[in-house]
Protein backbone atom coordinates (compact mmCIF):
# COMPACT_ATOMS: atom_id res chain seq x y z
CA UNK A 1 0.00 0.00 0.00
CA UNK A 2 2.79 2.41 1.33
CA UNK A 3 4.82 2.10 -2.08
CA UNK A 4 1.58 3.39 -3.97
CA UNK A 5 1.77 6.81 -2.32
CA UNK A 6 2.39 9.48 -4.34
CA UNK A 7 4.65 10.94 -1.37
CA UNK A 8 5.86 8.37 0.37
CA UNK A 9 8.91 8.27 2.73
CA UNK A 10 8.64 12.11 1.49
CA UNK A 11 8.93 15.44 4.16
CA UNK A 12 7.00 17.94 3.46
CA UNK A 13 7.26 21.59 5.34
CA UNK A 14 4.22 23.53 4.76
CA UNK A 15 3.68 27.23 5.96
CA UNK A 16 0.24 28.77 6.34
CA UNK A 17 -0.77 25.13 7.69
CA UNK A 18 -3.20 26.43 10.16
CA UNK A 19 -6.20 27.06 7.48
CA UNK A 20 -7.21 27.49 4.19
CA UNK A 21 -5.09 25.92 1.48
CA UNK A 22 -2.34 25.42 3.98
CA UNK A 23 -4.11 23.13 6.19
CA UNK A 24 -6.02 20.92 3.47
CA UNK A 25 -2.23 20.43 1.92
CA UNK A 26 -1.30 19.38 4.59
CA UNK A 27 -4.15 16.32 5.16
CA UNK A 28 -3.71 15.62 1.32
CA UNK A 29 -0.07 15.25 1.55
CA UNK A 30 -0.28 13.19 4.78
CA UNK A 31 -2.79 11.03 2.84
CA UNK A 32 -0.18 10.46 0.78
CA UNK A 33 2.10 9.15 2.65
CA UNK A 34 4.49 12.25 3.37
CA UNK A 35 5.39 13.37 7.00
CA UNK A 36 3.89 17.09 7.75
CA UNK A 37 6.22 19.92 9.53
CA UNK A 38 2.55 22.33 9.45
CA UNK A 39 4.07 25.55 10.21
CA UNK A 40 1.94 28.81 10.82
CA UNK A 41 1.99 32.55 12.79
CA UNK A 42 -0.97 30.45 14.94
CA UNK A 43 0.83 28.03 16.45
CA UNK A 44 -2.33 26.30 18.35
CA UNK A 45 -3.79 26.30 14.38
CA UNK A 46 -0.76 24.36 13.26
CA UNK A 47 -1.17 21.85 16.20
CA UNK A 48 -5.11 21.64 15.10
CA UNK A 49 -4.28 21.08 11.79
CA UNK A 50 -1.94 17.94 12.56
CA UNK A 51 -4.23 16.43 15.37
CA UNK A 52 -6.76 16.49 12.52
CA UNK A 53 -4.62 14.51 9.72
CA UNK A 54 -3.93 11.10 9.12
CA UNK A 55 -1.49 9.55 11.95
CA UNK A 56 -1.15 12.16 13.62
CA UNK A 57 1.29 11.47 16.11
CA UNK A 58 3.97 11.29 12.90
CA UNK A 59 3.70 14.80 12.30
CA UNK A 60 5.19 18.27 13.56
CA UNK A 61 3.24 21.57 14.02
CA UNK A 62 5.49 24.96 14.19
CA UNK A 63 5.17 28.32 14.49
CA UNK A 64 6.72 30.55 12.48
CA UNK A 65 6.57 34.47 11.15
CA UNK A 66 7.33 33.93 7.60
CA UNK A 67 8.35 37.43 7.07
CA UNK A 68 11.43 37.48 9.68
CA UNK A 69 14.27 35.52 9.26
CA UNK A 70 14.80 35.31 13.12
CA UNK A 71 11.99 33.41 13.25
CA UNK A 72 12.64 31.08 10.45
CA UNK A 73 16.37 30.67 11.79
CA UNK A 74 13.93 29.13 15.39
CA UNK A 75 11.96 26.75 12.59
CA UNK A 76 14.93 25.18 11.20
CA UNK A 77 16.58 24.92 15.16
CA UNK A 78 13.43 23.01 15.62
CA UNK A 79 13.44 21.05 12.59
CA UNK A 80 17.00 20.00 12.83
CA UNK A 81 16.11 18.92 16.30
CA UNK A 82 13.67 16.07 15.35
CA UNK A 83 15.78 15.23 12.99
CA UNK A 84 14.14 16.15 9.32
CA UNK A 85 14.74 17.42 6.37
CA UNK A 86 11.90 18.73 4.42
CA UNK A 87 12.50 17.61 0.55
CA UNK A 88 9.19 19.69 -0.31
CA UNK A 89 8.09 23.46 0.95
CA UNK A 90 5.00 24.37 0.17
CA UNK A 91 4.76 28.11 0.69
CA UNK A 92 0.88 28.63 1.51
CA UNK A 93 1.74 31.89 3.98
CA UNK A 94 -0.66 34.75 3.10
CA UNK A 95 -2.47 38.04 4.30
CA UNK A 96 -4.71 40.27 2.65
CA UNK A 97 -5.33 44.17 3.87
CA UNK A 98 -7.60 45.38 1.01
CA UNK A 99 -8.72 48.50 0.16
CA UNK A 100 -8.40 50.77 -2.68
CA UNK A 101 -5.00 52.20 -3.37
CA UNK A 102 -5.85 55.76 -3.28
CA UNK A 103 -6.86 54.99 0.62
CA UNK A 104 -4.33 52.63 1.29
CA UNK A 105 -1.49 53.23 4.18
CA UNK A 106 2.47 52.66 3.67
CA UNK A 107 1.85 49.62 6.49
CA UNK A 108 -0.97 48.32 4.40
CA UNK A 109 1.10 48.01 1.70
CA UNK A 110 4.19 46.89 3.36
CA UNK A 111 2.63 43.95 5.65
CA UNK A 112 1.37 42.50 2.54
CA UNK A 113 4.69 42.25 0.94
CA UNK A 114 6.39 41.67 3.73
CA UNK A 115 4.47 38.39 4.26
CA UNK A 116 3.41 37.27 1.27
CA UNK A 117 6.93 37.85 -1.22
CA UNK A 118 9.68 38.75 1.16
CA UNK A 119 8.28 35.75 3.30
CA UNK A 120 7.91 33.24 -0.11
CA UNK A 121 11.71 34.82 -0.50
CA UNK A 122 13.05 34.33 3.25
CA UNK A 123 11.74 30.14 3.43
CA UNK A 124 12.78 29.22 -0.66
CA UNK A 125 16.26 30.35 0.56
CA UNK A 126 16.53 28.72 3.91
CA UNK A 127 15.03 25.75 3.16
CA UNK A 128 16.41 24.90 -0.42
CA UNK A 129 19.99 25.75 1.63
CA UNK A 130 19.14 22.88 3.94
CA UNK A 131 18.00 20.75 1.49
CA UNK A 132 21.39 21.48 -0.20
CA UNK A 133 23.73 21.18 2.69
CA UNK A 134 21.96 17.36 3.20
CA UNK A 135 22.13 16.55 -0.47
CA UNK A 136 18.61 15.67 -0.60
CA UNK A 137 18.20 13.64 -3.68
CA UNK A 138 15.31 15.94 -5.11
CA UNK A 139 13.69 18.57 -4.53
CA UNK A 140 10.20 20.40 -4.82
CA UNK A 141 9.05 24.18 -3.57
CA UNK A 142 5.59 24.93 -4.41
CA UNK A 143 5.03 28.41 -4.24
CA UNK A 144 1.19 29.57 -4.35
CA UNK A 145 0.44 33.11 -6.55
CA UNK A 146 -3.19 33.76 -7.43
CA UNK A 147 -4.96 34.30 -10.60
CA UNK A 148 -5.79 38.47 -9.39
CA UNK A 149 -1.83 38.94 -10.01
CA UNK A 150 -2.86 37.71 -14.06
CA UNK A 151 -5.50 40.57 -14.28
CA UNK A 152 -5.29 43.24 -11.39
CA UNK A 153 -8.52 43.05 -8.41
CA UNK A 154 -9.89 46.29 -7.49
CA UNK A 155 -8.87 47.20 -4.12
CA UNK A 156 -6.12 44.95 -4.11
CA UNK A 157 -3.01 46.24 -5.08
CA UNK A 158 -0.68 45.10 -2.39
CA UNK A 159 -1.66 41.87 -3.34
CA UNK A 160 -1.43 41.37 -6.77
CA UNK A 161 1.68 42.96 -6.09
CA UNK A 162 2.91 40.42 -3.43
CA UNK A 163 1.20 37.45 -6.16
CA UNK A 164 2.58 38.90 -8.94
CA UNK A 165 6.13 38.82 -7.47
CA UNK A 166 5.80 35.44 -6.29
CA UNK A 167 5.62 34.10 -9.97
CA UNK A 168 8.79 36.00 -11.13
CA UNK A 169 10.24 35.20 -7.94
CA UNK A 170 9.70 31.52 -8.11
CA UNK A 171 11.00 31.22 -12.20
CA UNK A 172 14.07 32.84 -11.26
CA UNK A 173 14.70 30.63 -8.00
CA UNK A 174 13.57 27.56 -10.72
CA UNK A 175 16.63 28.52 -12.69
CA UNK A 176 19.24 28.91 -9.97
CA UNK A 177 18.55 26.22 -7.65
CA UNK A 178 17.78 23.21 -11.36
CA UNK A 179 21.33 22.99 -10.82
CA UNK A 180 21.02 20.92 -7.35
CA UNK A 181 17.86 18.96 -8.55
CA UNK A 182 15.46 21.42 -7.01
CA UNK A 183 12.57 22.44 -8.74
CA UNK A 184 10.41 25.26 -7.99
CA UNK A 185 6.79 26.46 -9.60
CA UNK A 186 3.59 28.13 -8.95
CA UNK A 187 0.29 27.69 -8.14
CA UNK A 188 -1.89 30.34 -9.33
CA UNK A 189 -5.44 30.09 -7.52
CA UNK A 190 -8.80 31.35 -8.50
CA UNK A 191 -11.37 31.91 -6.34
CA UNK A 192 -11.26 28.77 -3.44
CA UNK A 193 -13.50 28.50 -0.63
CA UNK A 194 -11.30 29.59 2.17
CA UNK A 195 -11.71 31.97 5.21
CA UNK A 196 -9.92 34.93 2.99
CA UNK A 197 -12.69 34.55 0.12
CA UNK A 198 -15.37 34.96 2.72
CA UNK A 199 -14.45 38.39 3.16
CA UNK A 200 -16.04 38.77 -0.37
CA UNK A 201 -19.72 40.32 -0.32
CA UNK A 202 -22.33 37.97 -1.11
CA UNK A 203 -23.29 39.43 -3.94
CA UNK A 204 -20.19 39.76 -5.30
CA UNK A 205 -18.93 36.52 -5.24
CA UNK A 206 -22.63 35.54 -6.96
CA UNK A 207 -20.88 37.78 -9.69
CA UNK A 208 -18.22 35.83 -9.97
CA UNK A 209 -19.34 32.63 -10.11
CA UNK A 210 -21.11 33.41 -12.93
CA UNK A 211 -18.00 34.58 -14.55
CA UNK A 212 -16.39 30.80 -13.72
CA UNK A 213 -16.38 28.50 -16.62
CA UNK A 214 -17.56 25.85 -13.93
CA UNK A 215 -20.02 28.06 -12.20
CA UNK A 216 -18.46 27.22 -8.90
CA UNK A 217 -15.85 28.15 -5.98
CA UNK A 218 -12.87 26.03 -5.76
CA UNK A 219 -12.26 23.64 -2.87
CA UNK A 220 -8.40 23.85 -0.79
CA UNK A 221 -8.43 19.95 -1.23
CA UNK A 222 -8.33 20.39 -5.33
CA UNK A 223 -5.61 23.03 -4.99
CA UNK A 224 -3.78 20.69 -2.08
CA UNK A 225 -4.17 17.53 -5.51
CA UNK A 226 -2.13 20.49 -7.79
CA UNK A 227 0.23 20.91 -5.03
CA UNK A 228 1.17 16.94 -4.88
CA UNK A 229 1.46 16.64 -8.87
CA UNK A 230 4.19 19.21 -8.26
CA UNK A 231 5.50 18.14 -5.56
CA UNK A 232 6.02 14.32 -7.03
CA UNK A 233 7.95 12.54 -9.54
CA UNK A 234 4.89 12.71 -11.66
CA UNK A 235 6.33 16.04 -12.49
CA UNK A 236 10.19 15.22 -12.45
CA UNK A 237 10.87 17.43 -15.62
CA UNK A 238 8.15 20.33 -15.02
CA UNK A 239 10.17 23.17 -13.34
CA UNK A 240 9.90 27.35 -13.29
CA UNK A 241 6.29 26.67 -14.37
CA UNK A 242 2.75 27.54 -13.42
CA UNK A 243 -0.29 25.83 -12.91
CA UNK A 244 -3.96 27.94 -12.74
CA UNK A 245 -6.56 26.17 -10.67
CA UNK A 246 -9.28 28.99 -11.23
CA UNK A 247 -12.38 26.73 -13.07
CA UNK A 248 -11.96 28.37 -16.39
CA UNK A 249 -11.51 32.46 -14.61
CA UNK A 250 -9.49 34.18 -16.81
CA UNK A 251 -8.14 31.39 -18.99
Amino acid sequence: MAGTLLLHGRVALITGGGSGIGRAVCSIFAKEGATIIAADINESAAKETVQGIIDPGKHFSHSVDVSTSESIVGLLSNIKEIGLTPDILINCAGITRDTQMLKMTESMFDDVIRVNLKGTYLMTQAISKLMIDQNIEAGSIVNISSVSAKIGNFGQCNYVASKAGVEGFTRTAARELAKYNIRCNTVMPGFIDTPMVTTVPEKVMESIKKEIPLKRLGTPEELAETCVFLASKRSSYITGCTIQVSGGLFM
